[in-house]
């Protein structure tokens, strides 16, 4: 078998310029897919932390029928006291969660005395808030002497960026809030402005922010109630087994009606970006069936040649006795060398290049976040994943040209001018 490599390297090496110009070609696929993995991940997992991070948390827990109800933020779907502590019991068991906290979702009218409009309220703990969405408050502007680390007080709110231009409301200005309780009765409570969210992707990026226990108050809550549970893990490439564990504890809390009580989601089913995160994984694949295609036609066209230049060779080797088997071994080899050489070669220079873009940084900005920088990264199991095309394809590509060359008559091919 090294013989039959050997034979195929000199081979391969007979014929200089078609091998390096055809390894070239298939380096530079390589290095295309392993230079776009590393960005494409790197952005698909920043845009994803700064959505999970800053407002929406990696997964949710709400009472059964709410998510699907969601636009109209109903009030009858709250989980009370007693619910709530059943699923902090749920979580606390589970070593894989790193925090939770509550939230409350309200939909209410906002005056500055003088002009009215809706606006969308996410009632938060800002102790656990920050826990569960640590980025939160980098969306935030405060006034310059606001105790630092301090989120949000009661008795005050948040509102986003472009209803305060709108109504022309300034850090400190008081404003009414008026809401609907889930009984059809309405109550307006005095707030001050303490800071304006910039928006970001989806609705979650257009809610202000106010107390929960502003919003229990607001909403006339006897006890204390709160419509969905948010959660942070430890490590979030865990998620699926995590949803999975905690979606199935969920399942054994029944209500009266033998259905289950409540409903888990995870950030892709909650957020619009999850479709471009799905075009950015769809756009990968691409790139490796643009690679595979280059791969296939190169090597296919050089091994087609190499046959059709060797036919009095392939004659001779005939002639003496050689197998077919061991004629179809020494193309099929060339064409895994040919393979083999470049994907070296394409992984050497691609993890490079990796190197040089996380040395000069390439940033950009997300809503009032500037110079966040991406930091390309490909890990073991992507360059084998490649590599092992790489060859797949190579020997592949080989398999007609080299099942033609064994199936040669010497006395035609000897024959052949």
């Amino acid at each position: 078998m090294i013989r039959i490599f050997k034979i195929a390297l000199r081979n391969l090496l007979r014929y200089k310029r078609r091998t390096m110009l055809t390894s070239l070609l298939i380096t530079l696929g390589i290095v295309l897919v392993i230079l776009f993995s590393g960005l494409a991940g790197s952005f698909k997992a920043m845009m994803i932390g700064q959505i999970t991070d800053s407002s929406l948390s990696q997964m949710q827990i709400h009472k059964k029928g709410y998510v699907s109800s969601i636009d109209t933020m109903p009030l009858n779907l709250t989980l009370d006291t007693n619910k709530y502590q059943k699923i902090e019991e749920l979580l606390s068991s589970n070593t894989e969660i790193l925090a939770w906290t509550p939230r409350i979702k309200l939909n209410a009218m906002l005056s500055n005395f003088t002009d009215t409009t809706n606006i969308r309220l996410n009632a938060i703990n800002p102790e656990k808030e920050i826990l569960v969405c640590p980025d939160v408050g980098s969306r935030m502007t405060f006034d310059k002497g606001r105790e630092p680390g301090t989120l949000l007080n009661p008795g005050e709110v948040i509102i986003p960026e472009k209803l305060a231009k709108g109504m022309n409301l300034n850090i400190g200005d008081p404003i009414v809030l008026v809401a609907n309780n889930k009984d059809g009765s309405v109550n307006g409570l005095n707030f001050k402005v303490a800071g304006v969210i910039e928006s970001i992707l989806g609705p979650q990026g257009k809610e202000g922010y106010m107390h929960i226990k502003d919003a229990q108050e607001l909403l006339r809550m006897d006890e204390p109630e709160v419509i969905e549970i948010a959660i942070r893990l430890h490590n979030f490439d865990r998620l699926d087994k995590v949803y999975a564990a905690v979606s199935s504890k969920l399942t054994g809390f029944i209500n009266k009606k033998g259905v289950p009580e409540f409903e888990i989601h995870t950030w892709d089913e909650l957020s619009p970006f999850a479709n471009i995160a799905i075009m950015i994984d769809f756009m990968t694949i691409t790139m490796k069936i643009i690679m595979i295609a280059i791969v296939l036609i190169s090597i296919l066209n050089v091994m087609m040649m190499s046959v059709y230049e060797r036919i009095r060779e392939i004659g001779t080797m005939s002639a003496i006795g050689t197998s077919p088997s061991k004629i179809m071994s020494l193309f099929l080899a060339e064409g895994l060398l040919l393979g083999l050489i470049s994907a070296i070669v394409g992984n050497i220079i691609g993890l490079g290049g990796i190197f040089i873009l996380n040395i000069y940084k390439i940033s950009f900005a997300f809503g009032r976040q500037e110079n966040l920088l991406l930091s390309p990264t490909v890990n073991i199991t992507e360059l084998l994943w490649v590599s092992g095309i790489v060859l797949l394809i190579a020997i592949f590509a080989s398999l007609q040209p080299a099942y033609k060359a064994s199936r040669m008559e010497p006395v035609d091919a000897l024959g052949h001018v």
